[in-house]
């Protein structure tokens, strides 16, 4: 028989002796503390909660955590909130202004391959999915050797078309931070805009991404040729930022479109042209 909450919390009281009188006299100290009645608990709501299934406040939660000595986010667990499976939701909303990332940060456990089959190769294009032969639940702490703290993550507003088509929106982005200077943009050495860095900026209204020179005591934030953004010229580094280059992205495609958003002709024609090489012409 699976507990619910109320129960599991009154399991960890009893296996801690605690009375609800106990309960009551250190949530009250809690209370004090923060000046603030919510943390309280006492005995009537304790019976409540541990008995008719009322769920407890975020304040009472805490003072549970404080005075059982657990984890606020495993007694979350005990009325079916899993902080790990965060992952799960973020795409169900789309923010309309480029922004970092940091709903992943508190994430201490992953679902990820814990067994490849023998024949992956990296070289050759591969089906994933057929590729793992087991999927298991690594905690985050074995996965510190991967840590690097010059990473940033970023997220692609539903309303920033700079680098669209490259980078559409919704696109999550990962960040070098040790890659913060903007080469010359007239080295020569790009072969074609794949190749051509794109730097994360912060400006003073928010972030973007794009294509970045550097003149004098301004910087050029240049947008693909087929947005219909138009290029910014800020006061660098007063205006503008480069937080580092883009080195990962993760999007999804041809599911996504915005009503509000009207295509200029040169968009419309690269999308619509069946003449290899269109898309990213003059670049």
């Amino acid at each position: 028989m699976q507990l619910n909450g109320g129960q599991r919390l009154r399991t960890l009281r009893e296996a801690l002796g605690y009375r609800m009188r106990d309960v009551e006299l250190a949530s009250n100290q809690i209370a004090q503390r923060f000046e603030n009645d919510e943390f309280a608990i006492p005995p009537s709501r304790l019976s409540d909660i541990e008995t008719k299934g009322i769920i407890p406040s975020i304040f009472r939660l805490y003072s549970f955590a404080a005075i059982y000595r657990r984890e606020y986010r495993e007694l979350l667990s005990f009325y079916g909130l899993e902080l790990d499976d965060i992952s799960a939701d973020i795409s169900f909303g789309h923010p309309q202004k480029s922004h970092v990332s940091e709903a992943l940060s508190n994430v201490r456990q992953v679902r990820m391959p814990t067994r490849l089959d023998p024949g992956f190769s990296l070289q050759k294009t591969t089906d994933l999915g057929r590729a793992i032969e087991q999927w298991g639940i690594v905690p985050m702490s074995y996965l510190a050797q991967f840590a690097d703290d010059r990473y940033t993550y970023g997220y692609i507003g539903s309303e920033d078309f700079t680098m669209y088509p490259i980078l559409p929106p919704g696109s999550f982005v990962q960040v070098d931070e040790a890659k913060s200077k903007v080469g010359d943009v007239g080295d020569g050495t790009w072969r074609s805009e794949f190749e051509r860095p794109i730097y994360f900026v912060e400006m003073r209204d928010g972030y973007t991404c794009c294509w970045c020179s550097i003149k004098r005591d301004s910087i050029v934030l240049q947008p693909h040729p087929l947005s219909p953004v138009s290029v910014r010229v800020l006061r660098y580094p007063q205006e503008a930022e480069v937080l580092g280059q883009v080195v990962g992205i993760a999007m999804r495609l041809g599911d996504w479109h915005y009503p509000d958003f009207q295509l200029t002709q040169k968009v419309r024609s690269a999308l619509t042209s069946d003449a290899p090489g269109q898309l990213g012409r003059g670049a």
